[in-house]
C-alpha cells in the first residue's frame, strides 16, 4: 500500500510539473520548429504558461493597426515577483533622479523578438525561452532569476509576422523544399518584413511614428530595462551575429557600455563554441543612428544589443545553404534561445556593476552632460502647430522642456546660418536645458554634427531635430532655465454679432493640411492665396487658406460653428475678417486666389515598387491626414477610371508601364487634360528617362567622356603613371573604396522659389535628407525650379568623397508643365520614415496646391 501511494504521489507530482509549465511542443500539438505558429497561438501560450505558474505576468500594451494584442510576460523569481511594481518604480527612478540603487535591485533584461514580421525565427525562439525561464528543474535559469527580471516581448509586430506566416504555411510543400528557387522561399510583395503600413518599425525606436512603436516605447520607459536584445535575421549565408557592434560607435557610448558588450559576446561565443556553431562580431551592424532597437537602449543608458541569425523570410522551415548544408528552423531557433539565455546569465552574474553603471549614466548625465551645447532653444517664430510637433516628440523620449527662459536673450549656435550669434529668446519658444537625466538622447537628437569613427555605416548618418522639422533653432554653452512648462492656446469661438465674410489660416505645418483635409471632408469650399496681403493691420503669406461664407451658404446658420470647432481640434489660429477688400495685396476674388478642388488620388503599389514608399504616403494619407486614397496593384494600371483620378502619385520604384510606349503616352494624356503626376526618387528618374521633358543631371566626367570620348581620354590618363596606377587597389580595401560613391544620407541645403505654391510655407531655404546623387538639370521652359541646389550646400553626415562635388547647380524639387496638367519631381523623398516633418507640407503642396 505504500508503495502504492508512493507512485500516485509521484505520478501527481509530474502532473503537477506539467501544468505548471506546458512545453511549447506539448502545448502547439507538434515540435518546434517543423512549422511556424500564428501568432494568436503564440499568445494563448503565454497566457497559459502564466495561468499555470505564478512567477509569470502577462499584460498587453496596446494593440497593432490590424487589432492584434501587443503583449509583454514579466519573469522573476518568488521574491521578486512579490516586489515587482517597487522593482519597476525603483528602475525609473534610478533613471531620473539617480542616487543610491539600493540593495538588491535586480537587473531588468528586455528581450524583443520579430520586429522584422518574416524574420519569424525569434518568435518561435521566444516560447522556448519563456518555457525554459519557469522550468523549476532548469537549475540555471532559476539561480539567475534571483539577481534578474526578464520581459519579454514575443512579437513586437504581429501584423507583419502574420503576412510571413499566413504565406509560407499557405505555399510551402508537405516536405519542406530546400531550394531556394521554390515557390516557399520567394515572399510576393510587400513581403512580410513590415508593419501594416509597410513601416520598418526597427528604425522607429526614437521617432514612434507607428502605433505599435508608440505603445511599446511607452512600456519600455515605465520600465527603464538595464539591458536589451533585439532578435534578427540576416541572409541564409551568414553566420550568426552578436555584439560586440561594429565602429562607428556614437560617442554617447559609454566605456561601461563597450565592456558589458564585450563580457555578453565572450559568453555568447563560449556556448557557440561548445557546438561548433558559426558567429561574427564587431561587423556590419554599428552603434550609430539612434532609432534602432540596439542604440535606443544605448542612449538611455542601457545595454542594447542586436542578435542577427541567418535565414529571414527565404529560410522557410529548411533551406539549402551554398556549403551543401541545410539551415532548419530547429537551427535558427537554438541559436537564438542559446543567446538570450546567455545574456540573461551575465546579466545576473554582474547584477551589482550593471546597477551601479546605469544608476551612474543618469547621474553623470544631469551633472555633467556630454558636448559642448547647455541648451537648446527651438524658435516659434508663428509656427506653434509646427513647434506642437516638435514638443511631442520630446514627450515621447522623457526629455524635459519648457517654454520662454530665465533671461530675454542669448548667444547660440543658429543650425540655418552655421554662425554663432545673438538672439531674443520669446516666450513661446521651446527651451531645453542639458542638465537632465535623458541629455545624452538630446545631445544625439541635437547635435548638429554627428562624430563618425568610421564611414562604413549601416544607416542614415544625419538626423538633427532643427533640420528634420525646419525650425529655427540655437546651441548654447550656457545653461538656460525654461519659465513655464505649456504653452498657451487661445481657442476660436465664433462671432454672434457681425457674421465675418471669411475666415483666414495661415499655411505653414502639417497641422494646417489636416484642417484643410477635414474641410474638404466636410465638403467646404475652400481657397488659398498665391500672394501675400494685408489685412486688418495683420500679414498673411502665400498659402493662406482663405474659407468664405459665399459659396458656402449649405451649410447654413452652422458655418461658423463648424469652422471655429475645426480650427480648435487641430489648433489653427483663425483670423476672421468682415470683408473680402484688402488693406494691401490681391483682394478675395482676384484670380491670384486660387480654389481648391477636392482632390481624388490614387497612388500605385506592387511588384517594382518601394513598399517603404507606398506605405509612407498610405500612412500620411490615413492616420495623419484622415484623407481617403485609393491604392491600386501596378498590374490594374490599366484598369484606373482617369476621368476619376485628379492625382497619380509614383513612389520610389521602378514601372514597367512607363517602358511601354502605349502606356506612357496614354499617362501624358491624362496629364495634358489636366492630371498631375507626382513622381518621387526613382520614379522621376523614370520619367526622366522618357519623354516628359526634364533630365537627370549628368555627372561632369560623364559629360567630359560624352565630349572627348572614351578614348580619347585613356590616351590622355595614360600620359600620367600615377593615373595609371589609381586603378591598382588592394581588395581588403574594396568596402572603403565602395564608400567613395556612397551617400546613407546626408543633410543638404536647398534654396527654394517660396512665389511658386510648392514652396508655400516655407522661408527661402528647406532642408532635405539626401540618399542619392539624383539631381536633374535646370528646367528651361514649360516648368519650374522650385527647390535647387547650389555649390557648398551640403551641412552634415556622411557623402562620398567622389560624389560630394556632384550635387550641385541642379534641381531637386520641381514642376514640369504638360497641356493644362503637370508633373511634380521630387527628387528625395519628403516624407522619409515619416519623421522628417519638414517634408510633409512640402508633399502636401503638391497634393493640394499645384496646379489648382
Amino acid at each position: 500500500m505504500r508503495k502504492y501511494f508512493s507512485l500516485v504521489i509521484a505520478l501527481l507530482g509530474f502532473l503537477n510539473l506539467s501544468a505548471q509549465a506546458p512545453t511549447p511542443d506539448q502545448f502547439l500539438g507538434y515540435p518546434l520548429g517543423t512549422q511556424f505558429t500564428p501568432h494568436y497561438r503564440v499568445v494563448e501560450y503565454f497566457k497559459q504558461v502564466a495561468a499555470a505558474v505564478k512567477n509569470v505576468k502577462i499584460e498587453q500594451y496596446g494593440t497593432t493597426y490590424e487589432g492584434r494584442p501587443l503583449i509583454t510576460a514579466t519573469v522573476a523569481s518568488p521574491d521578486n515577483f512579490a516586489r515587482l511594481e517597487e522593482i519597476r518604480k525603483h528602475s525609473v527612478e534610478m533613471s531620473d533622479a539617480g542616487g543610491n540603487p539600493g540593495a538588491g535591485q535586480p537587473v531588468i533584461v528586455w528581450l524583443s523578438y520579430n520586429v522584422h514580421g518574416n524574420e519569424a525565427v525569434s518568435t518561435e525562439a521566444a516560447m522556448k525561452t519563456l518555457y525554459e525561464l519557469v522550468n523549476n528543474s532548469n537549475a540555471q535559469t532559476q539561480q539567475w532569476l534571483k539577481n534578474t527580471v526578464v520581459i519579454l516581448d514575443p512579437c513586437l509586430n504581429p501584423d507583419g509576422r502574420e503576412r510571413y506566416v499566413n504565406f509560407y504555411n499557405t505555399t510551402r510543400t508537405l516536405k519542406p523544399n530546400v531550394y531556394r528557387y521554390s515557390r516557399e522561399h520567394n515572399e510576393p510583395w510587400p513581403g512580410g518584413r513590415a508593419n501594416h503600413y509597410y513601416f520598418d518599425l526597427n528604425r522607429d525606436w526614437a521617432w514612434q511614428t507607428q502605433k505599435e512603436s508608440q505603445q511599446r516605447v511607452a512600456r519600455y520607459n515605465q520600465w527603464m530595462p538595464q539591458v536589451h536584445v533585439d532578435f534578427h535575421e540576416q541572409e541564409i549565408e551568414a553566420p550568426y551575429y552578436f555584439a560586440p557592434a561594429a565602429e562607428p560607435y556614437h560617442d554617447a557610448v559609454t566605456p561601461w557600455q563597450r565592456e558589458l558588450q564585450i563580457m555578453i559576446g565572450k559568453n555568447n561565443a563560449k556556448y557557440f563554441d561548445q557546438q561548433g556553431w558559426l558567429y561574427f562580431t564587431k561587423e556590419r551592424f554599428d552603434l550609430f543612428y539612434p532609432s534602432y532597437g540596439d542604440t535606443y537602449p544605448m542612449y538611455n543608458g542601457a545595454l542594447g544589443m542586436t542578435y542577427e541569425q541567418g535565414g529571414g523570410g527565404r529560410g522557410g522551415v529548411a533551406v539549402l545553404k551554398k556549403d551543401g548544408d541545410t539551415l532548419t528552423l530547429t537551427d535558427r531557433i537554438a541559436h537564438h534561445y542559446t543567446t538570450g539565455i546567455s545574456t540573461i546569465e551575465i546579466a545576473s552574474q554582474q547584477a551589482a556593476r550593471i546597477i551601479n553603471e546605469y544608476t551612474r549614466y543618469f547621474e553623470k548625465a544631469k551633472k555633467e552632460p556630454a558636448g559642448i551645447y547647455r541648451s537648446y532653444v527651438i524658435k516659434a517664430n508663428g509656427n506653434t502647430e509646427k513647434l506642437a510637433a516638435l514638443a511631442n516628440l520630446l514627450k515621447r523620449n522623457q526629455i524635459a522642456f519648457g517654454y520662454g527662459a530665465n533671461v530675454n536673450s542669448a548667444n547660440g549656435f543658429n543650425y540655418f546660418t552655421g554662425k554663432t550669434e545673438n538672439f531674443q529668446v520669446e516666450k513661446e519658444d521651446i527651451v531645453i536645458n542639458a542638465y537632465q537625466a535623458h541629455s545624452n538622447m538630446l545631445r544625439v537628437l541635437f547635435e548638429p554634427t554627428s562624430r563618425l569613427t568610421d564611414s562604413v555605416t549601416y544607416d542614415i548618418t544625419a538626423w538633427a531635430m532643427p533640420y528634420a522639422y525646419g525650425l529655427t533653432s540655437y546651441a548654447v554653452k550656457q545653461a538656460l532655465t525654461p519659465a513655464a512648462d505649456a504653452p498657451t492656446f487661445k481657442n476660436n469661438t465664433p462671432l454672434s454679432a457681425t457674421q465675418p465674410y471669411a475666415y483666414l489660416a495661415k499655411w505653414n505645418s502639417v497641422r494646417d493640411v489636416k484642417f484643410l483635409s477635414a474641410l474638404l471632408q466636410q465638403d467646404i469650399k475652400v481657397r488659398f492665396t498665391e500672394t501675400p496681403f494685408t489685412v486688418g493691420g495683420k500679414d498673411f503669406p502665400a498659402g493662406t487658406l482663405i474659407v468664405t461664407r459665399s459659396g458656402n451658404s449649405k451649410k447654413g446658420a452652422g458655418f461658423d460653428q463648424l469652422i471655429t470647432s475645426l480650427g480648435n481640434q487641430f489648433n489653427i489660429a483663425l483670423d476672421a475678417v468682415p470683408s473680402g477688400f484688402v488693406d494691401k495685396g490681391t483682394d478675395f476674388g482676384s484670380d491670384k486666389v486660387r480654389f481648391i478642388k477636392k482632390p481624388n488620388v490614387v497612388l500605385l503599389a506592387g511588384e517594382g515598387v518601394s513598399s517603404l514608399g507606398v506605405g509612407e504616403i498610405w500612412h500620411f494619407f490615413e492616420q495623419q491626414l484622415d484623407y481617403p486614397l485609393t491604392l491600386v496593384n501596378t498590374r490594374n494600371y490599366g484598369a484606373i477610371n482617369w476621368d476619376n483620378t485628379d492625382v497619380l502619385i509614383l513612389a520610389d520604384g521602378n514601372y514597367d508601364f512607363l517602358d511601354d510606349k502605349a502606356g506612357s503616352e496614354k499617362l501624358k494624356d491624362w496629364v495634358r487634360k489636366g492630371g498631375k503626376l507626382i513622381a518621387i526618387e526613382d520614379a522621376a528618374v523614370q520619367l526622366a528617362s522618357g519623354e516628359w521633358g526634364f533630365k537627370e543631371k549628368k555627372n561632369p566626367e560623364d559629360e567630359k567622356e560624352g565630349k572627348e570620348g572614351k578614348e580619347e581620354k585613356n590616351k590622355k590618363d595614360n600620359k600620367d603613371a600615377s593615373k595609371v596606377y589609381d586603378v591598382i587597389k588592394p581588395y581588403a580595401n574594396r568596402e572603403r573604396e565602395e564608400v567613395k560613391e556612397y551617400i546613407p544620407g546626408a543633410i543638404f541645403k536647398v534654396q527654394m522659389d517660396n512665389t511658386h505654391p510648392l514652396a508655400f510655407g516655407y522661408s527661402d531655404t528647406y532642408y532635405t535628407l539626401k540618399q542619392s546623387t539624383h539631381l536633374y538639370d535646370f528646367i528651361s521652359s514649360g516648368g519650374w525650379n522650385v527647390g535647387i541646389l547650389k555649390k557648398d550646400n551640403y551641412l552634415s553626415g556622411f557623402i562620398g568623397a567622389n560624389i560630394r562635388d556632384q550635387l550641385k547647380d541642379g534641381m531637386l524639387f520641381g514642376v514640369k508643365e504638360l497641356g493644362n496638367g503637370s508633373v511634380v519631381i521630387l527628387a528625395d523623398n519628403p516624407l522619409f520614415r515619416s519623421f522628417w516633418e519638414n517634408g510633409k507640407l512640402l508633399f502636401s503642396n503638391a497634393v493640394f496646391l499645384v496646379g489648382q
